[in-house]
């Protein structure tokens, strides 16, 4: 067994990095995604960038009218594509972009790191904000996710 007196330092290095990213609080999304693509640049590793549509927040007349549902449905995913895109363009190789919809923590957790399986999830979280948001949700992704967790606060 491996004591404190024989433990050298080495390198901890993730491989897949995983970064959430909350459509309606960009305040505290810009720097959880500055720190997951200055880490996915820095080791050359894969980037995941998700967004989950909350329709919890949605009303009864918007869940149920496929003109408004779809229309939210493409609004989130060009934001995660315009994140995307930031990231290419920032230098990261290997961008892949999710959109989901539910309870951000739990479709995070459930869905998409299984999907994905990053050794890193990167959120952002915010004092003061809606208890659906992503960065709300983030001790629940902190407690549950099955990998490490990073929270980035503004």
């Amino acid at each position: 067994m491996t004591t404190l007196d024989d433990f050298t330092v080495q390198i901890h290095r993730y491989n897949r990095i995983l970064v959430t990213i909350d459509s309606d609080d960009f305040i505290s999304s810009k720097p959880a995604f500055e720190y997951a693509c200055t880490t996915a640049k820095m080791y050359q590793i894969p980037l995941g960038i998700v967004s989950i549509l909350e329709t919890g927040d949605l009303n009864i007349f918007q869940t149920l009218s496929p003109d408004v549902l779809s229309q939210q449905r493409a609004d989130v995913a060009n934001l995660v594509d315009t994140y995307a895109d930031k990231a290419r363009e920032f230098g990261v190789l290997d961008v892949t972009p999710y959109v989901s919809e539910g309870k951000p923590g739990r479709t995070v957790v459930d869905q998409v790191i299984p999907e994905f399986k990053p050794d890193l999830l990167v959120v952002g979280s915010e004092r003061k904000a809606n208890a659906n948001a992503i960065g709300s949700q983030a001790s629940y992704m902190v407690r549950y996710a099955p990998c490490s967790v990073i929270v980035v606060r503004n």
